[in-house]
């Protein structure tokens, strides 16, 4: 692959498009409810192991992603709707008993999914990923991961302080309210897919 100049202002916008997406700092409530319970070196554990999926997929989404997707068939909208469902069982389980069950089996499990896959990468990041490489670039798609993931992973490794304001109750209320705002999300992750095959006015 043949090395392309370096584009400090094409890296920038990409940066602030791939940050705006993934929006850590707006998932700090999410992920706080999602790790209610945890011992701080458990939380800071499965927040690695999502910062680690996430910059995994990206990367593979951005040098292969057409190829993924084509050797089994899918499109991203097939993936809105996959990541939707998933979110929105997630959501509905968060609501009825307070938080997520399964979270306590694995903490690795819980930075794979769902904190990794779909709350920081889902198909919005993977979008916005294989775009700029097709417009930007390898090396500029490579930079603009890297420093989101690296910004992503410092917000997530701080998160304690905001844990020791909110409390436990505090984190639990936050948890049911940002599950509502992730069972919308979901339902617009399915909406938009299933928009794409059946748009609407279509015959």
């Amino acid at each position: 692959m043949a090395t392309e100049p370096l584009d400090v202002e094409e890296l920038v916008k990409a940066v602030i498009a791939l940050f705006v997406v993934v929006d850590p700092l707006g998932l700090v409530p999410t992920f706080t409810g999602l790790t209610q319970g945890m011992t701080p070196e458990a939380r800071k554990r499965t927040f690695r192991t999502g910062v680690y999926t996430a910059t995994a997929l990206l990367l593979t989404f951005a040098l292969a992603g057409h190829q993924i997707l084509l050797l089994f068939g899918i499109t991203l909208h097939s993936f809105m709707i996959a990541g939707g469902i998933l979110l929105l069982i997630l959501s509905v389980e968060i609501i009825v008993a307070g938080y997520w069950h399964q979270r306590a089996a694995s903490t690795d499990e819980v930075g794979v999914f769902p904190i990794g896959f779909p709350l920081l990468v889902g198909p919005g990041a993977i979008t916005t990923t294989m775009v700029t490489l097709q417009s930007s670039g390898f090396i500029t798609t490579l930079l603009a991961v890297t420093i989101v993931m690296l910004v992503t992973w410092l917000i997530l490794e701080n998160i304690e302080f905001l844990y020791r304001i909110l409390g436990r109750r505090g984190s639990g209320a936050i948890a049911k309210i940002m599950a509502v705002f992730i069972a919308a999300i979901a339902i617009q992750f399915i909406l938009t897919g299933i928009q794409f095959y059946y748009p609407p006015g279509r015959a």
